[in-house]
């Protein structure tokens, strides 16, 4: 970029409380600039407007940048398993990015960062992926289940099957020499 290209820095009022651990890779107001707000990717994670808190790589379950607008799909924590989450989608949210500057592509490379594995698998009465997410400060991954829409979750076969699921894909991610 040229001198006269940069974006302007991030004003004081519009920065997020970052950790003493967390740096700045990249941001975008949201919308008119008139007060939507400002998204801003840190090395640990998505600050959306509106938010008193950083939402973790992890927790983004999808992001789709169409070349204006940044939609952003969160997993919603349902349940807890032995050794695995359930999520679901919640509702997509989209920004307007007018001056995206670099903060869509350091989304999609951060999100892509954290997965581990991922697999695809059928489930009694439907389906369900199964990823393995990493997350910054945590030893080890993360394991989570996100069931397509339609498949009995709460059903005790569907729960059984999932955890075989779970506990062949730790297995055969797990280094070879623990």
């Amino acid at each position: 970029m040229g001198l006269f290209n940069r974006k302007p820095k991030l004003p004081p009022a519009a920065r997020p409380p970052l950790a003493a651990e967390e740096r700045m890779l990249a941001w975008a107001a949201a919308g008119n600039g008139e007060g939507d707000g400002v998204l801003v990717a840190s090395n640990l994670g998505l600050w959306l407007p509106g938010r008193g808190h950083r939402i973790g790589w992890h927790d983004i379950l999808k992001a789709v940048w169409s070349g204006r607008e940044l939609t952003v799909t969160l997993a919603e924590r349902v349940t807890e398993r032995d050794g695995y989450l359930v999520v679901a989608d919640c509702p997509a949210e989209t920004y307007l990015l007018l001056d995206p500057g670099d903060l869509p592509h350091q989304v999609r490379a951060r999100v892509t960062r954290s997965v581990a594995y991922t697999s695809h698998h059928p489930v009694p009465g439907g389906a369900g992926r199964i990823a393995a997410r990493r997350v910054p400060g945590v030893d080890g991954l993360t394991w989570t289940v996100r069931y397509d829409p339609g498949t009995p979750a709460d059903d005790e076969a569907v729960a059984a099957e999932t955890d075989r699921l779970v506990a062949a894909a730790r297995s055969a991610t797990a280094p070879a020499d623990v």
